[in-house]
């Protein structure tokens, strides 16, 4: 596993709520395409339901860091292309069911107009630095 420090309340910067602003780390950078709320066959899970597509989306991005090695534990930053703010309840959610409070990465929330296709609310990429 590389080393990593996360610091959450850097010299003259508000403490971070819910994310660290700052990780450093050593290791294997590993970069993860925005995962969206498509199953392994590709079909949409969760019409019209944050919380179920934000389960998926981590169920991807947990599947996605297996493949280059790595773990949630890994991940140093999470950006969150979301179509409603509104929907970010459900995304901390899912992201606290996969990620321990005091392993908390960098991040960034934006609200888009659209994503690819209409029906994802939601679409979470990831940066994680992991051991040689």
């Amino acid at each position: 596993m590389a080393e990593l420090t996360r610091i959450p309340a850097p010299d003259g910067v508000a403490p971070a709520a819910a994310y660290s602003h700052v990780v450093i780390g050593t290791g294997r950078f590993v970069a993860i395409s925005g995962q969206v709320a498509l199953d392994e066959d590709g079909k949409l899970v969760g019409e019209n339901d944050p919380a179920a597509q934000a389960r998926q989306v981590f169920e991807n991005l947990r599947r996605c860091l297996a493949a280059a090695g790595a773990t949630f534990d890994d991940v140093i930053k999470l950006t969150y292309y979301v179509t409603d703010m509104a929907h970010i309840p459900a995304v901390r959610a899912a992201r606290d069911a996969c990620i321990s409070p005091d392993h908390l990465p960098a991040s960034t929330a934006v609200q888009v107009a659209g994503l690819v296709r209409p029906e994802f609310l939601m679409e979470i990429e990831a940066y994680a630095v992991v051991g040689e």
